[in-house]
């Protein structure tokens, strides 16, 4: 993690020391976020952006402390961990205020982060083209202008002169919040210009009739594994969060259908995203939300699949796509053990969640991008969806009139699929 003007930074030799650190609010309406008691996601975002754990932290509390988030007891006991660590900084699971990050810094003595912030940093590292890097800049300085009092510190120790009413540090956080706010609609206006650009191309490829279909899913699904497989391209892919920000759009040629589809990677997902990066990223989400069909692309093998699939579905809600029909996609049946694969390679579920998608039917395909299969029945599904097959699964018919072989029962508990003993496929709306 990038350390704060306060702090130095830790030796660029190796890695930064970074405790862990999550709040269990309970059922608390205050917390506002979610809570996850292992910090296993917490620990990969900050090994992909350079950091190694070195102790992780669990507090209960029932609201926030107004002033240390955690209070001042845990604080003493992360202070305690840190000194016996050497480590470099803590981070924070939920989004704290910058008052409470100055806070903590503090007494901590080290630079403090929240899982915003952690995300933002691993988006402006991973970010390529110039439309990306505008976006989490975006993002970034509506992040950072919210802590310029933090940033700014030191120098409010200084005092005004005869007749000023605040001193030069009061000055340099004015002239600075004016320099973000400019450099703010310079980007944004940058961003409009690449919108419009993107809306001539997408209405180009509807004169031209192109179906579009669209990747999505939480992040290390695999996503561009499976895309590099269908198109035989050779996007960057690898087993780490947010491996993939830009946008790629290829040409799909599908033989049974004789024709192709244009298919569009795009950014993953991730449990409380900030808002900030939902509206930066805005424009290239739009391709999702343009889209004729989404692959909503699953890891089958991860232990937490169904609050992944729900996040998902919840920006997809947010972004306006959730009505577009889906083929839901779990990836890595590699991984899994003989006993936990589906003996059948299609059956059809009911889509989670509370948006607009929710209780709409779609097929459900099982598939490794490693080793191939399942990507000949993945295209026979699309090109169903390109002749209008599909929509029974979106249109919400009643289960007699679902294709015959789609008469799989799953289990989402042991990913082990057997046959119904009738027609009609049996739904789990936990898949």
């Amino acid at each position: 993690m990038t350390s704060s003007a306060s702090h130095p930074a830790p030796p660029h030799l190796e890695e930064a020391r970074a405790i862990l650190v999550g709040v269990d609010f309970g059922r608390s309406a205050k917390a506002g976020s979610s809570f996850d008691a292992t910090l296993d996601e917490l620990a990969l975002l900050a090994e992909s952006a350079g950091d190694t754990p070195v102790a992780r932290v669990i507090a209960r509390r029932q609201a926030p402390d107004a002033a240390l988030f955690v209070g001042s007891g845990k604080a003493d006991e992360i202070k305690l961990l840190v000194q016996a660590h050497q480590a470099h900084t803590v981070l924070f699971d939920q989004a704290i205020s910058p008052a409470q990050q100055r806070n903590l810094e503090r007494v901590l003595g080290v630079p403090v982060a929240d899982r915003t912030a952690l995300i933002l940093e691993i988006f402006a590292a991973r970010a390529k083209s110039a439309e990306g890097k505008m976006q989490v800049e975006l993002a970034r300085l509506q992040y950072l202008a919210t802590r310029l009092v933090r940033r700014w510190s030191h120098l409010e120790r200084q005092s005004g002169g005869i007749g000023m009413r605040g001193g030069p540090g009061e000055a340099q956080i004015e002239l600075d919040r004016r320099m973000i706010d400019d450099r703010i609609k310079t980007i944004k206006e940058k961003l409009k210009k690449v919108e419009r650009q993107r809306s001539t191309q997408q209405r180009a490829r509807a004169r031209n009739s192109v179906f579009r279909v669209s990747l999505v899913g939480y992040t290390n699904a695999g996503k561009s594994t499976l895309f590099n497989a269908l198109v035989k391209a050779r996007s960057y892919a690898a087993d780490q969060l947010f491996a993939t920000l830009d946008t790629t759009t290829r040409a799909l040629y599908l033989e049974q259908a004789g024709a192709s589809v244009s298919l569009s990677d795009t950014v993953g997902f991730i449990r409380d995203l900030p808002h900030k990066l939902v509206v930066a990223f805005r424009a290239t989400l739009q391709e999702a939300a343009d889209a004729d069909l989404l692959l909503h692309i699953v890891d089958a093998a991860s232990p937490v699949l169904d609050e992944q699939m729900l996040e998902v579905e919840r920006v997809l809600d947010d972004i306006g796509a959730a009505s577009i029909p889906q083929i839901i996609v779990y990836n890595k049946q590699d991984m899994l053990d003989e006993d936990q694969r589906p003996r059948a390679p299609l059956d059809w579920i009911e889509r989670p969640g509370h948006g607009d998608g929710a209780g709409l039917r779609a097929a459900r395909v099982f598939v490794s991008a490693l080793d191939g299969s399942g990507l000949d029945v993945l295209r026979e599904q699309i090109v169903l969806a390109m002749q209008g097959e599909s929509a029974k699964a979106a249109a919400g018919l009643n289960l007699s009139e679902l294709p015959p072989d789609s008469a799989v029962e799953f289990d989402s508990e042991n990913l082990n699929a057997e046959a119904a003993p009738d027609s009609a496929a049996t739904i789990s709306k936990q898949a």
